[in-house]
This record gives C-alpha cells, structure tokens and sequence, in this order.
C-alpha cells in the first residue's frame, strides 16, 4: 500500500503536471488538472512551506493544516468553520496565530 499523506492544490497541480509530461493524462486527472490550476492560491513551494509551518502548530492537523493553504483564510470565522468537526474549540488566541502564519504567505 502506498504511503497516504494530504496534498494542496498547488501539489496537485504540481504532480499532474509532471505526469502529463510522462503520458496523456485520463479525462478524471485532466478535470481535477484544470480544478487545481483554478483553484490554488500560491505556488507550489509557497505551499509546502506554509503547510509545513501550519503543521508545526500543535493543534493543526496535517488534514486542516491542507485546507487552510488551499482557502487562505483571512477572517476569524473562515479558520473556525475548518475546524468545526474537530473535537476542539478554538481560542481566539488560536486564531489569531494560524491567521498571522497565513497572513506571512499572501
């Protein structure tokens, strides 16, 4: 079994692209090709990087860490709405710092 890990649009993209280099890509990676090159919101370095700084807050999961690079959120609301399945209840304090982490990347 392959190893799993959660990917941002811009890896997406990213590992699509390098496929379509290698052999045509099916109609299903195409769609999701085109989705992502709407979508994402940074390049994919810039991606990582904030993924991997998100990942570094001990109460962000890789999971959420993967969406809030993909919406960038800007507004306290749009970080709570991710973590609404989560059993944790933000902070404000809580916020504010995955706000700030976001903000550096825009």
């Amino acid at each position: 079994m392959a190893d799993e890990r959660f990917v941002t649009l811009a890896e997406v993209e990213e590992l699509l692209m390098e496929e379509s280099k290698l052999r045509e890509l099916s109609s299903e990676q195409k769609l999701a090709l085109d989705h992502a090159t709407r979508l994402k919101k940074l390049p994919a370095e810039k991606a990582k990087a904030l993924q991997r700084e998100l990942e570094q807050i001990d109460f962000v999961s890789p999971a959420i860490a993967c969406k809030l690079v993909d919406i960038l959120p800007t507004h306290p609301d749009d970080v709570r709405i991710l973590f609404t399945k989560e059993r944790l209840i933000l902070e404000k304090k809580h916020i504010e710092q995955i706000l700030k982490v976001v903000e550096k990347y825009l």
